[in-house]
């Protein structure tokens, strides 16, 4: 028998052999052994040509064949075990000579000290002599052992001498004299610290997974270290330096130098520092009382110093500090908590102390009228952190009675009256939404503000009308816009880009077109009408101005009349527009009665003349009443009067025809010296004009007064306005003599031969526009007596429902019942009642 590795011994080449010796894994000792001796003992087995080396072919053949046996003895065991035999014993010997204990001591006296080397190398911000990996192994072995308790023990004892003796020295050495210099030196050294702590955590890692993880008597070793630091530097202090207090100090002293504009302010060190304190666990319970502190102390005295300025520069300054402060806790990592009650403490400070000063109506009048939109948004602003926004309401709804009640009574700008209102009410609509952020609240207050100085009856005691006034002149200005449109009114009332854009999301049409801002405008001065509680005066007003748009032709846009119309409806009901409505149905029915006037003029052979006549025929009911003229026509007119007024008679029995020609127009063709022009004159003036054809072949050609009046049928006012119209306005086709701008009765009149122009057509009937103070005052009076009637009525009608009931429940309830038409006084009800 021969070792596995030998030549066999009957001398065959071991390059023949060895693959023979091939042993399945895991075979040793006698296995192996047995194996061998088979394959020596078995050379016959071979073919002797395979070892002739003279023959390479051959050879290389024989090497690959004698990989396997030719034949296979499949007799024998494959293996060395026999089960009939049994297993044999395999003996292992002891080879160490030395005590094992002895050397485990010694190795672990070694790792222990290995890891003191290394710490002390860290504390020294060195790199450890010994691997990483290899100090790892050695905690591992240590904690195996059953030394898990003693090496963190010895680790922490270590860690504590460091920072008490090396680390708190350095941060004192390294520290300037102020708190900020000591601030820079601990966050310094706690930046050392958390570099050298994470080097010792990664060495003793498995330390705290192993033992520290489970323990509840022990820190981790992270803890640990913060621990530490924290008792180290900001609890005791060494030395009689209390480098913690300093530190804190020093950070309170950076929030200062950054509120005054200091250029010692380090916003990365406060930073870093708060970020340190929220490590340390000391943020809340040391840092935040003091910071809070010392910003109640700084907002005391930013107050009393601000409040001596005025209103609008102390709402600035605050808003600015306010600002500031939220930027730097947002900035600089301060904790949410920290925030909310330095801003509570803010605004406790600044505006609720001094609510008297933000709240002082004068100086809210003052920022009012100095229309300063960002300065009052930032007083609702500040206001409302303080949640006290609603005491701003009354100053808000005094400064609107007081700045309202200025422009109704103002006698001298009554024209001007509801367009200056409405301009006033644009301003606060624009607070509103700009400042007040449409706080339903405010604007509830200014529609409250405008309804008591509309109809205060001592306000409007200034006008002769009272409170008929307000109604009056709504009217007019609505008139105003559908005669001209939006030419008519100032810029500052047209629609701004954020009125175009709320129009655009509540799916109106866009301001930007001309149609829907007037309609806006319409509403804007419907807003106004809302307030008023004479709205009789503003239907006997709007009938009137209405009927001359539409007699005349003068309306801007037929639909703005309808829309205006409709809104009117909604608003005061049927009612209210019955008689409007009919003034409408007679234009259109006037239109289809011309239109059979003129086939019957075809059917009847009348021949067509120069003279094209309309007429407009009208319901008395409906339209208001109008005073008749005796006027005297050219006979073409009159003519083709008289056979209209017979076609009519003829065609509708028992209907009679009142001419009204102070309503009529017409266009007169002249000739002037520089060319022939169109006139649009009223009748009145057209008949004067006429005159003048019956001088024309006279070289001194004349008219005097008189003889007007007597040719014309005209007197008194009527004449004297048209004459002061053709000879005394804008456009004088008549020279009056002597000139002036009054017409007296011994003035004499010539036409201006030299009248020229650049329009073909030139209006010269706006007299008939205007209303004369007459017919003002006529209307009033006709407005008074109908709530007399109207009075009258509603005692009836509570009488005869009641049955019986006391003198002042009857008033109060007529005043209740005729208050949307308008206000009666209590003693003109006791007169009605009386009668």
């Amino acid at each position: 028998m021969h070792s596995p590795g030998g030549s066999p011994p009957d001398g065959t080449s071991s390059s023949l052999t060895t693959p023979s010796k091939r042993k399945p894994a895991g075979a040793t000792g006698n296995h192996s052994r047995q194996h061998s001796d088979h394959l020596s003992s078995a050379p016959d087995q071979k073919r002797a040509k395979f070892n002739n080396p003279s023959e390479p072919g051959i050879s290389r053949m024989s090497k690959v064949l004698s990989k396997r046996p030719e034949l296979v003895d499949l007799t024998k065991p494959p293996t060395a075990f026999q089960p009939q035999k049994g297993a044999k014993k395999l003996v292992i010997k002891n080879l160490r000579t030395t005590s094992r204990s002895s050397d485990l001591d010694k190795y672990y006296d070694v790792t222990k000290q290995e890891l003191l080397d290394a710490l002390q190398a860290i504390f020294e911000q060195k790199q450890p002599r010994q691997p990483l990996e290899r100090l790892y192994r050695g905690v591992e072995d240590l904690c195996r052992h059953g030394d898990a308790r003693e090496l963190y023990k010895t680790l922490q004892e270590r860690c504590e001498s460091y920072l008490r003796n090396d680390l708190h020295r350095s941060i004192v050495a390294e520290a300037g004299p102020s708190n900020v210099d000591v601030l820079r030196s601990t966050h310094k050294h706690w930046v050392i610290w958390n570099a050298q702590s994470t080097r010792i955590r990664s060495i003793f890692s498995y330390l705290n997974q192993s033992f520290l993880l489970r323990s509840k008597e022990f820190l981790q070793i992270n803890d640990m270290a913060i621990t530490l630091f924290r008792r180290t530097v900001f609890v005791t202090s060494h030395s009689g330096v209390n480098t913690g207090a300093k530190s804190l100090a020093g950070m309170c002293d950076l929030v200062d130098y950054d509120r005054r504009g200091d250029t010692r302010f380090d916003p990365a060190l406060l930073r870093d520092s708060i970020s340190m304190l929220n490590v340390l666990t000391i943020y809340g319970k040391s840092f935040e009382p003091r910071f809070l502190e010392a910003s109640r102390v700084y907002f005391k005295e930013f107050a009393e110093e601000q409040s001596a300025a005025s209103l609008k520069e102390y709402i600035s300054s605050c808003e600015k500090l306010l600002a500031r402060e939220d930027y730097r806790c947002n900035a600089y990592n301060f904790e949410s908590t920290t925030k909310r009650q330095l801003m509570d403490d803010a605004h406790t400070i600044l505006i609720e102390r001094y609510s008297e000063k933000l709240l002082d109506s004068g100086s809210i009048t003052k920022l009012l009228d100095e229309k300063a939109v960002d300065s009052m948004k930032a007083l609702y602003d500040l206001l409302r952190l303080s949640g006290i926004q609603k005491r701003l309401k009354q100053p808000w709804e005094e400064y609107i009675k007081a700045a309202g009640s200025e422009i109704v009574k103002d006698t001298t700008r009554g024209d001007e009256m509801v367009l200056r209102l409405l301009e006033f009410r644009k301003v606060l609509d624009i607070m509103i939404r700009d400042a007040f952020n449409r706080d339903d609240e405010f604007t509830y207050s200014m529609r409250q503000a405008f309804g008591s100085f509309i109809n205060d009856r001592k306000i409007l005691s200034a006008w002769k009308n009272g409170a008929s006034k307000v109604g009056e002149m709504i009217a007019k200005y609505i008139d105003m816009l559908l005669r001209g449109g939006l030419k008519t009114l100032p810029k500052s009332l047209l629609s701004d880009a954020k009125d175009r854009i709320d129009a655009e999301k509540s799916g109106q049409a866009s301001t930007a077109d001309e149609d829907a801002e007037l309609d806006r405008q319409l509403d804007q001065a419907l807003e106004l009408f809302r307030f008023i509680e004479g709205k009789d005066v503003f239907e006997a007003f709007y009938k009137q101005d209405l009927a001359r748009r539409l007699l005349m032709g003068r309306s801007a846009s037929a639909d703005a009349e309808r829309s205006m119309l409709a809104k009117l409806k909604n608003e005061c009901g049927s009612n209210f527009t019955h008689n409007l409505e009919q003034m409408f149905k007679d234009q259109q029915i006037a239109r289809d009665e011309m239109a059979s006037y003129k086939s019957w003029c075809e059917g009847n052979g009348h021949a067509k003349s120069n003279l094209d006549l309309t007429v407009n025929i009208l319901s008395a009911a409906a339209w208001p009443t109008y005073p008749d003229t005796q006027l005297s026509l050219p006979d073409d007119v009159a003519t083709q009067i008289e056979r209209f007024e017979a076609y009519y008679i003829n065609k509708h029995t028992g209907r009679r025809l009142r001419w009204k020609h102070s309503l009529a127009h017409c266009v007169v063709k002249a000739r002037f010296n520089k060319g022939p022009k169109e006139l649009l004159v009223s009748a009145f003036q057209a008949v004067v004009l006429t005159l003048f054809n019956q001088i024309e072949d006279k070289s001194d050609g004349f008219l005097t007064y008189q003889q007007i009046a007597e040719n014309t049928g005209l007197n008194g006012p009527d004449l004297d306005r048209t004459l002061q119209s053709l000879a005394c306005g804008k456009v004088r086709v008549l020279t009056k003599h002597p000139k002036g701008r009054d017409v007296n009765p011994t003035d004499t009149f010539t036409v201006n031969k030299a009248f020229t122009d650049p329009k073909y057509r030139v209006k010269i009937n706006q007299i008939q526009l205007k209303e004369t103070k007459e017919e003002n005052e006529e209307t009033h009076e006709r407005v008074v007596q109908d709530r007399q009637f109207e009075c009258q009525a509603a005692i009836v009608r509570i009488m005869k429902s009641r049955k019986t009931m006391t003198h002042a429940n009857l008033v109060a309830e007529v005043i209740n019942q005729t208050k949307s038409r308008g206000a009666i006084e209590p003693a003109e009800i006791k007169k009605n009642i009386e009668k």
